[in-house]
């Protein structure tokens, strides 16, 4: 990282994407460091290892996101980065979804370089871009389905509530009494990314404490 100059993240599984929207970090936009993932663990190691990201971009498709309840882990461990989507997806509901898990704005990959360019430009200056396309969308007949609690029916499991496969191996550690060193041990994560897995379980599973997680988890898996 060139000192004085910030470094972003690309959590993104399309490596052309990638290389697409580093070239815009940094020949326009400033960046002296552009740091890439192609999956949501790779991203947090980056975010733990990685002094002085100051933004970070996710792709909704990449695997380990599957749900909004990760990003808002991610968003409270790392509350100095500024965070977006920049997703091919256009639906309503995955625009609200992702805002309302606290990230500062949704782009769509379908925007030209010029006015994706601009949009990642409100972004870094502090304000949520929300795509001007979201006023013409139709809201959707169906609400989104709330989260489903540990107890709560023939079909809860782990792969029901939403969490990742990566998410449920933490879950498992956790039931057994791990602490979060020694799951990052087990799993070769590191700590960081320990905390942001056990933080989105938190979200999925409705408990605010690691004995109410194992209880659950002990149901669930």
């Amino acid at each position: 990282m060139v000192a004085g100059r910030p470094s972003a993240l690309i959590a993104d599984d399309d490596e052309f994407f990638r290389a697409a929207l580093s070239a815009i970090l940094t020949k326009q936009l400033g960046f002296a460091t552009v740091f890439e993932a192609a999956s949501l663990d790779e991203a947090l190691e980056e975010l733990g290892t990685q002094p002085g990201i100051s933004a970070a971009f996710f792709d909704l498709a990449m695997p380990g996101v599957q749900s909004p309840a990760n990003l808002k882990a991610v968003r409270e461990c790392f509350p100095g980065t500024r965070m977006a989507v920049v997703s091919a997806s256009n639906g309503r509901q995955d625009i609200l979804l992702a805002l309302e898990a606290g990230v500062h704005g949704y782009v769509p990959k379908s925007l030209g370089i010029k006015d994706l360019t601009a949009a990642l430009r409100t972004i870094l200056a502090g304000a949520i871009y929300v795509p001007p396309s979201l006023a013409d969308l139709p809201a959707s007949s169906e609400e989104p389905a709330p989260p489903l609690q540990p107890g709560s029916g023939s079909n809860n499991s782990a792969a029901a509530i939403g969490l990742t496969a990566r998410q449920r191996g933490v879950l498992a550690l956790l039931v057994e009494g791990k602490s979060n060193k020694e799951i990052a041990r087990t799993l070769t994560l590191g700590e960081g990314t320990v905390k942001v897995h056990v933080a989105a379980l938190f979200r999925n599973l409705g408990v605010r404490t690691r004995s109410g997680a194992a209880a659950a988890g002990v149901r669930l898996l």
